[in-house]
């Protein structure tokens, strides 16, 4: 689980670096290559990869294959991960501190 975790958190810097103010090639370079070399993707995958992002960078735009090859590395990933790693707490976990509220203490 711990190799899990450590994917989906390499996948949420990805998704934070291109959603966020400062889309940095180099970053998103660095997590679409670590997640391959973490997931241990074949010669020809990241020789594929590799060959998108220089692609993106030329173009400066994200190449669809490179945000497709995250998402389904992001669906393979065990949920408990993922929630793990984004800082989603269970939703029993929530309910219970909703439990020590009362009416009175509004």
């Amino acid at each position: 689980m711990g190799g899990e975790v450590y994917q989906a958190q390499v996948l949420r810097n990805f998704f934070d670096t291109i959603t966020g103010p400062d889309r940095n090639l180099t970053r998103i370079f660095m997590c679409v290559v670590s997640l391959a070399k973490l997931r241990m993707e074949p010669p020809e995958t990241m020789a594929r990869l590799m060959d998108q992002l220089k692609k993106s960078q030329q173009h400066r735009e994200l190449s669809v294959d490179v945000l497709d090859y995250m998402c389904s590395c992001a669906s393979e990933i065990d949920l408990v991960s993922v929630q793990t790693a984004f800082g989603v707490k269970e939703v029993r976990e929530i309910a219970e501190s909703f439990d020590g509220i009362s009416i009175d203490s509004f």
